[in-house]
């Protein structure tokens, strides 16, 4: 079992989650089903699967979900893209978020990394 909760990679994910949350409230009601409820989902599966795989048995399957969160941050970085190109967030709140979101991937890379 690993703290997962310790982990700054989880605190970054966890803070930038709440961030995009509020963000994402302030996108037209058309996106509701769209574009807000994939980013607030790739966003949540960061932490959850730093979460679920915190929980498995072994270092490989903790690796394996590690995979997965740094999936849903570059996931997240193309919704950003999109999220700009249709004037829904400024250029300055991409171009912090993607920031952000390029320092957790490397995180994770890392986290990845050390349980080989």
């Amino acid at each position: 079992m690993h703290n997962v909760r310790e982990l700054d990679v989880y605190k970054r994910a966890y803070d930038l989650t709440i961030i995009l949350y509020k963000i994402t409230a302030n996108f037209p009601d058309v996106e509701k089903f769209g574009l807000v409820a994939q980013i607030r989902r790739a966003a949540i599966s960061i932490n959850s699967n730093l979460m679920e795989g915190g929980a498995r048995n072994t270092d490989g399957e903790f690796r394996q979900f590690i995979g997965i969160a740094r999936g849903s941050a570059n996931e997240l970085i193309f919704q950003i893209y999109v999220s700009k190109d249709l004037g829904f967030i400024s250029k300055e709140q991409s171009e912090s978020i993607i920031d952000e979101l390029e320092r957790i991937g490397k995180m994770l890379t890392n986290l990845s990394a050390s349980y080989k």
